[in-house]
């Protein structure tokens, strides 16, 4: 979404490493086998704040990496141009390091969102693999910049003012930011929800990052895409985990006004204070909940 976000507040418990033994002086402790190589691409150089870019992640199995008994989660940062953190994106790889084999090649995409950060200029990234229980990182190959923590690239971070800019008209409950990270922010919708931008006058694609609650209803929830009545897509909400629909628009679709108007309807709507073992008071009507929603022209 295109509002400025709270600053993020750089207390992230995977930057201790707890799991970092320091030998006593006179002691010798065993080096560890490096397990992987870890890489980064993006699909493009240069990325305006608050915009999304699909980016690659790969990570080269050593020839005699020895094999993990448990599952790793990758850190990914992304730091300024004096390595303070701005954000990162940590997750479980698609393939669980238990199942990683020597000699393998595990590669995967991502789409993220470029957080609304108060810095423009090059960004270094760096990844690792840690264990949330005790945030013990592993040997990797590569340019450890300290910490076990590996730098794989950079990207160049432009003004949010390269954007389309969204009015968030009608139909949108006011913006909620999750307790544990300012960087995720949503707004959910009532049954229509409108937004206003200037036409891009060409082709372009529409990112909507939703969720929504098709457990409360008998049949998933449907959402429709609209400009001016006329449909662009219609998906169903399969499940509660957020989602990301990218929906191809042609210039000839926005219209020939100067704005255009674009409505998000979702069939089927609940009240958390009304919903049976909610044991909540919150009285709003909510269709889905959309983190972000972005006018990409092509």
């Amino acid at each position: 979404m295109h509002r400025p976000s709270p600053a993020l507040v750089r207390v992230l418990p995977w930057l201790i490493p707890f799991g970092l033994a320091v030998p006593a002086c006179g002691s010798r402790t065993p080096a560890e086998p490096a397990v992987a190589t870890p890489e980064f691409s993006a699909a493009k150089a240069k990325v305006a704040l608050g915009s999304p870019i699909d980016v690659t992640y790969r990570f080269r199995v050593a020839a005699d990496a020895p094999k993990l008994d448990r599952s790793y989660r990758v850190f990914v940062h992304f730091l300024d141009a004096d390595e303070e953190l701005m954000w990162a994106d940590d997750h479980l790889p698609p393939v669980p390091t238990t199942s990683w084999k020597p000699g393998q090649v595990v590669e995967y995409k991502r789409t993220m969102f470029v957080p609304i950060y108060p810095y423009v200029g090059v960004a270094s990234v760096r990844m690792g693999l840690y264990v949330p229980e005790n945030n013990r990182r592993l040997v990797l190959t590569g340019d450890d910049r300290g910490l076990r923590e590996y730098e794989v690239g950079r990207i160049e971070l432009l003004p949010q003012s390269e954007n389309i800019f969204l009015i968030y008209k009608s139909g949108w409950h006011p913006a909620e930011v999750a307790p544990d990270n300012a960087a995720v922010e949503w707004q959910w919708t009532k049954r229509e929800a409108v937004v206003s931008f200037r036409n891009p006058r060409r082709d372009a694609t529409l990112y909507v990052s939703y969720d929504g609650r098709p457990d409360l209803f008998p049949q998933p929830q449907t959402v429709s895409v609209t400009i001016a009545g006329a449909g662009l897509d219609r998906f169903t909400v399969e499940s509660r985990e957020q989602a990301l629909r990218r929906i191809p628009v042609r210039a000839g679709q926005f219209g020939a006004d100067d704005m255009v108007d674009l409505t998000l309807a979702v069939d089927k709507t609940f009240v958390p204070a009304t919903t049976p073992g909610a044991g909540s008071v919150d009285a709003r009507e909510l269709g889905v909940r959309v983190f972000h929603l972005f006018v990409e022209p092509r």
